[in-house]
């Protein structure tokens, strides 16, 4: 990979990191659903009316939106409002990656293999030490909401592989158009007409700027770019750069809001990354090593 795109490549993963505690900021005068309609809202408009429909059938592009802007957002968000902290939320949301390679097995009849199963497990481990951090960063509540949140994610993964598209930008902006009605709704039907009233009041420039940056460099941007190094190099070379995430989520919860990081933390982070890192990309690291063990050889 070039360096300026590798660059690239590392911004875009410090910037979905950050956006954990940039969440937590809008989240102190603006609710989690409807901060997170406003910002599908912004990410479908103007842009829907530039870029045409991608060409696949409506069920997925719905589908995709609920499961993405709702499901995963929405009820990340308000697991992150509870109390959990932005580090440790960026951190647990990327035990996604887990239930998408069990979806598949289950949707697309893909087989586990046994480095899969091996970091699923170690991943575990890490998330059960993190129900023992007693510093007031985790809420069993949130912690059962960023999880559900991940399921949800996984449920979008596999739908965006069934609906085939190489238009992934345009089915992005498209599918971005169907959560924030529903997320409106759903606040109203929860918390009835008192977070409207305090949007009106309270919107501060913390909330301004947390869903600016929501909608244009994490959403926008990151995605482009990063679709756009998946069209010029292997999978095998971007997908392991997500694995900097929920560090970048850790240090930027410890950087704006003092964030404690524990011995239990650096456990679970280290065990979470480690698994996700076997599961993910063991196989390719054993047949690498065992290769460059022949050659030494002879």
């Amino acid at each position: 990979m070039k360096a300026r795109h590798l660059l690239l490549a590392i911004l875009v993963t410090a910037i979905w990191g950050l956006n954990f505690s940039v969440i937590k900021l809008g989240l102190t005068s603006v609710d989690p659903f409807i901060l997170a309609a406003i910002r599908f809202a912004l990410c479908a408009v103007p842009a829907i009316f530039f870029i045409a429909k991608p060409d696949v059938q409506w069920r997925y592009i719905i589908g995709y939106g609920l499961i993405f802007g709702i499901g995963l957002w929405g009820v990340v968000n308000l697991g992150i409002k509870t109390g959990l902290s932005a580090g440790i939320a960026s951190l647990v949301l990327q035990s996604s990656a887990f239930f998408t390679i069990v979806l598949g097995a289950w949707v697309f009849k893909e087989k586990i293999t046994r480095y899969q199963l091996a970091g699923i497990a170690i991943a575990l481990a890490g998330l059960l030490s993190i129900i023992f951090i007693a510093d007031g960063s985790v809420t069993l509540a949130g912690l059962a909401m960023v999880l559900f949140g991940a399921v949800a994610w996984s449920i979008a993964n596999v739908i965006n592989k069934k609906a085939k598209t190489r238009q992934v930008f345009a089915f992005l902006v498209w599918s971005s158009a169907f959560s924030p009605i529903p997320l409106f709704a759903l606040d109203y039907a929860v918390n009835g007409s008192s977070g409207y009233s305090a949007l009106v009041s309270q919107l501060d420039y913390r909330a301004v700027v947390s869903i600016l940056f929501q909608v244009y460099p994490n959403t926008l941007f990151g995605y482009w770019i990063w679709n756009s190094l998946l069209k010029q190099y292997p999978v095998s070379t971007v997908a392991p750069l997500s694995l900097l995430v929920p560090i970048f989520g850790m240090l930027g919860s410890m950087v704006i809001f003092d964030e404690r990081l524990s011995l239990i933390k650096i456990l679970a982070v280290i065990l979470i990354v480690s698994g996700l890192a076997v599961g993910l990309y063991g196989q390719r690291i054993i047949h690498a090593l065992f290769a460059r063990g022949v050659t030494s050889q002879t």
